[in-house]
Order: C-alpha cells, then sequence, then structure tokens
C-alpha cells in the first residue's frame, strides 16, 4: 500500500520520541528521517522504525511485522438491510411499485439496527425508504383516483 503524507509524520514522530528518548544517534536519526521521506510505502516505512517503540513508552509484546500505527482504522460493516432497502426501492421503477413495502420495511428495520449497533448505512437505508414510500404513496393515489372516478360515474 502506498505510504500517504500523514503515514510518514507518524514515522517521524516515531524517530523523534526515539531520539529523545535516546534510542538514536543524531546521524542515524537523520538517516532515517530521509528514509522516511523517501519511503513509497507503508511497508517501507515500517521497516524503518520496527526496532524503535511505537511512542515515548515501549508497548510489550512482540513487533508485527506492520506496526499498528501504520494499520487502517476498520470501517464499520454495512448494514444489509439498508443495502436491500435501497435496491427494493430502485427496484420499484423497474416492477411498478412490487418492490415498496418492501422498501419500506427494510428501511425502518434497518434504520433501527444502525441506531443500535453503530453499522454504516443509513443513507441507503434513508434512500430505499423515500423511494418505497413515494411507490406506495403513487399506488394509493391512483387507486383512490380510480375509485373516485368510478363512484363518479
Amino acid at each position: 500500500m502506498l505510504a500517504s503524507h500523514a503515514d510518514r509524520e507518524r514515522a517521524v514522530d516515531v524517530l523523534c520520541a526515539g531520539f529523545a528518548e535516546g534510542r538514536l544517534e543524531k546521524d542515524e536519526f537523520d538517516r532515517r528521517v530521509s528514509r522516511v521521506h523517501a519511503a513509497r510505502t507503508v511497508g517501507e516505512l515500517a521497516l524503518v522504525v520496527a526496532d524503535l517503540p511505537q511512542g515515548p513508552v515501549p508497548h510489550p509484546g512482540p513487533v508485527a511485522a506492520v506496526p499498528q500505527v501504520f494499520l487502517a482504522t476498520p470501517r464499520p460493516a454495512q448494514n444489509g438491510r439498508a443495502v436491500g432497502s435501497a435496491v427494493c426501492g430502485l427496484l420499484c421503477l423497474l416492477t411498478a411499485g412490487l418492490t415498496g413495502i418492501p422498501a419500506v420495511v427494510l428501511g425502518h428495520t434497518a434504520r433501527a439496527e444502525i441506531r443500535r449497533t453503530g453499522e454504516d448505512g443509513d443513507g441507503l437505508a434513508l434512500t430505499g425508504l423515500v423511494l418505497g414510500w413515494l411507490s406506495v404513496g403513487g399506488w394509493a393515489l391512483f387507486w383512490l383516483l380510480l375509485i373516485a372516478v368510478e363512484v363518479l360515474d
């Protein structure tokens, strides 16, 4: 994975902490900082700081292949019902509204789960809800108008 500017800054921070603690000499510190700025990948950065603790206080345990500093933060999982709601909402256009009610039901249950679990997908659930309710409302209006025309005739 290519290294970002933030990755390089974290590596330099680890080197600065190591230098301040007396773990690196000035010339070694300078060489490593130049290697950090020349590094293209996260793996190269990890090699530069692999023998240093990840901050001012040493952490017990073995050194990982990729230091914790460089690991990406995990994203919350996408809620499956939210995806289903959005798909059903979009299919309302192709199925003449047959998937409107499932879109509404899935959208409401997905939003409740998302609030409870912290998953991603609220926008998808809301999209499914809006499209589903538009479909249900459109069909309700259609049938009411059809009934009204029949009653007036």
